[in-house]
C-alpha cells in the first residue's frame, strides 16, 4: 500500500478536549472554504436516488464534522420529505453530545453510546457515512469497515477531501513549508469560529497548540488516506454481486475535482 501509518494528535485519548475541539473547529471551516457541502449534498441525492434513505449516521463524527450543514442544505430541497441524521462516534465525547442534544434541533442528533464502525450491523438504521475520517483507520480495521457495510448490505458513502498523489520524499522535503502555512491558515481561520470561545483563542494565540495539532494532522493525513488501488486491495477480489462499490472522483457543479469517495449501495435482488 502507498499509505503510511503515521501518527495524528486527534487519535489519542490524552489530547485535551479543548485542543481537539480547537482543531476539528478550523476542519469545519476548512471544509466550507473549500465548498465540501456542494459535494456531499450530490452525493447523496445521487445515492438517494438508487437506494431510498430517511436518515443518516455519521460514523466517526467528532466534534460534530461537516455533515450538520450538509444535511441542513439537503433538506432545503429534498425531493423524497426531510432528511434526519444521527452523529456517532467510537468514543462519544459527553460534553460535545451534551451540547448537541441540548439545542433539541428537529433533523440534527448525537447517539449517547459508542458506535463501531467495524460493526455496522450494531449501528442505528440508515445510510452510514464516514467524512475524512476513513484515513484514521489502519488497514485491517479499515477492510472490516467495508467487510460489515457490505455483508449485512448497509449503504455506506465514505468521503476524504485529502488524496494521497505525493511521492514521499516530495512531502518530506515540502514539509517545513507546509506546516508553516497551515499554521498560518489557522490564525486567520479562527477569526471565523463560530461561536469563537476563549479556550480557542488561548489555545490558538497565547498557547498555540490547535495550529500545531491542525497543520500536523493536516499533513499527516495525506499519507494516511488509502489510494484507489489500497482501496481496490481492501475490497478483495471476491466482492458479492449483490453490493455494488464505486470508488471515484468527487466533483463540484463546475466540474472541479474535490477529494474522492466510496460508497457501497446494496442491490434489489
Amino acid at each position: 500500500m502507498k499509505r503510511i501509518e503515521l501518527f495524528e494528535f486527534e487519535d489519542f485519548s490524552w489530547l485535551p478536549n479543548a485542543v481537539r475541539s480547537g482543531a476539528t473547529n478550523l476542519i469545519i471551516i476548512f471544509h466550507k472554504i473549500m465548498g465540501t457541502t456542494e459535494v456531499l449534498v450530490q452525493l447523496l441525492l445521487n445515492i438517494r436516488e438508487k437506494h431510498n434513505f430517511n436518515q443518516i449516521v455519521d460514523m466517526g463524527s467528532g466534534s460534530g464534522g461537516p455533515m450538520p450543514a450538509v444535511v441542513a442544505e439537503l433538506n432545503k430541497t429534498a425531493p423524497k420529505g426531510p432528511i434526519s441524521l444521527i452523529l456517532s462516534d467510537l468514543h462519544p465525547n459527553p460534553e460535545i453530545v451534551a451540547t448537541i442534544n441540548n439545542k433539541n434541533l428537529d433533523t440534527i442528533s448525537y447517539h449517547k453510546e459508542s458506535v463501531n464502525a467495524a460493526e455496522i450491523a450494531n449501528a442505528p438504521e440508515g445510510l452510514k457515512t464516514m467524512i475524512a475520517s476513513f484515513h484514521h483507520m489502519n488497514p485491517s480495521i479499515a477492510k472490516k469497515i467495508l467487510q460489515s457495510a457490505e455483508e449485512n448490505k448497509e449503504p455506506i458513502l465514505i468521503y476524504e477531501l485529502a488524496k494521497n498523489n505525493v511521492p514521499l520524499l516530495i512531502w518530506c522535503l515540502l514539509l517545513p513549508i507546509s506546516l508553516t502555512i497551515l499554521i498560518i491558515m489557522s490564525l486567520v481561520m479562527t477569526l471565523f469560529v463560530r461561536p469563537l470561545s476563549l479556550s480557542q483563542i488561548v489555545f490558538t494565540y497565547l498557547i498555540p497548540l490547535i495550529p500545531i495539532v491542525y497543520a500536523w494532522d493536516g499533513q499527516a493525513s495525506l499519507m494516511r488516506t488509502y489510494t484507489f488501488k489500497d482501496i481496490e486491495q481492501l475490497l478483495g477480489e471476491n466482492k458479492n454481486p449483490n453490493y455494488k462499490w464505486t470508488i471515484a472522483e468527487a466533483t463540484k457543479a463546475n466540474g472541479k475535482k474535490l477529494g474522492y469517495y466510496i460508497s457501497g449501495i446494496p442491490m434489489a435482488n
